[in-house]
């Protein structure tokens, strides 16, 4: 059964490209004037204009991915939205279990209202790390991990949500943590890991150690992994090797600082959505299962638009 909901999974998404979003929180905090306490952006849920304007952004890509025809992958609010992170915007466990049922309502709502001619829809429940991806207090273990996200993807699950995605991951054993926690609660999973700007991990590891180590502790479980909050530049020149097969989407940043430099910037650097779209057009010749495009610190759908432009013709050309 559990082997089933990944393959099945796999099957729904094969043959054609995804769009998802950008960098939500740099698009609220920078383009919105919105804030967010510790990046979170479930606490918009709260309020009608943060409704109003999460509705506004998820509605432009999804209207983009029908104009382009490809699928849609929806994520919910909630990357911060772990109990951990709760805590430490002193939020009870209670509290932050209903927030994310709170956030899969909501995207269930985005995606009913765009049943009628929309872009196909998988309802994804994003989680991220347990703390700082860039600069973690402390690297948990695989069991940890396990315990650690297991509540969260537990509340997903029972809320609806289609699969889970981790990102900004920084170690296989937080991965396998969660693969294993995704496993118990029947969910697909997908895992992205980030790079620094030698496409190494924090740690020094390389990509496809984390992947080939998380691999062979959970059997194979998570249905794709990603790249994302990296540029293209960053880790191009390490996708060589036949476990890039196992890399199903990229969600870069559109800046090429490093991440220590983004989180002391006081503008947004958005870069070249031409330039960027390029870059992704280039990563469909390394990566052969790549089918989910997305952004990450820095884009906005204009991005998102360049990029499906650029990638499309050239899906529909190669699986022809």
């Amino acid at each position: 059964m559990q082997a089933d909901v990944t393959a099945a999974l796999r099957a729904r998404t094969d043959g054609k490209l995804w769009l998802t979003d950008g960098g939500i929180e740099t698009v609220m905090i920078f383009l919105e004037g919105l804030d967010l306490p510790h990046f979170a952006s479930f606490p918009l849920l709260n309020s009608a204009r943060g409704r109003d304007r999460l509705a506004a952004y998820f509605n432009g890509f999804m209207d983009e991915a029908a104009a382009q025809g490809t699928g849609f992958i929806l994520d919910t609010v909630t990357w911060r939205a772990s109990r951990g992170w709760g805590a430490v915007m002193a939020l009870s466990a209670r509290q932050i279990d209903d927030a994310n049922r709170a956030a899969v309502a909501f995207a269930k709502e985005l995606r009913a209202a765009h049943k009628d001619g929309g872009a196909e829809v998988i309802v994804n429940g994003l989680i991220g790390p347990h703390g700082d991806a860039y600069a973690p207090d402390r690297i948990l273990t695989a069991s940890e991990a396990q315990d650690y996200h297991r509540p969260q993807i537990a509340v997903l699950a029972e809320a609806g949500v289609e699969m889970i995605s981790a990102l900004t991951l920084s170690t296989p054993a937080e991965a396998i943590g969660i693969a294993k926690a995704a496993r118990a609660e029947n969910l697909p999973a997908v895992l992205s890991f980030t790079v620094e700007t030698d496409g190494r991990l924090t740690t020094g590891m390389t990509i496809d150690a984390a992947i080939t180590q998380t691999d062979a502790a959970t059997d194979g479980y998570p249905a794709w992994y990603m790249i994302n909050c990296a540029h293209p530049d960053h880790f191009r020149h390490r996708l060589a090797g036949d476990w890039v097969a196992r890399i199903g989407g990229v969600r870069a940043n559109s800046s090429r600082l490093s991440h220590a430099e983004l989180d002391e910037a006081v503008t947004l650097d958005a870069g070249d959505p031409q330039e960027l779209a390029q870059d992704y057009r280039a990563l469909q010749g390394l990566l052969p299962g790549l089918r989910v495009l997305g952004g990450c610190c820095g884009t906005d759908l204009r991005h998102i638009a360049a990029i499906g432009g650029a990638c499309i013709g050239h899906h529909s050309r190669a699986a022809s």
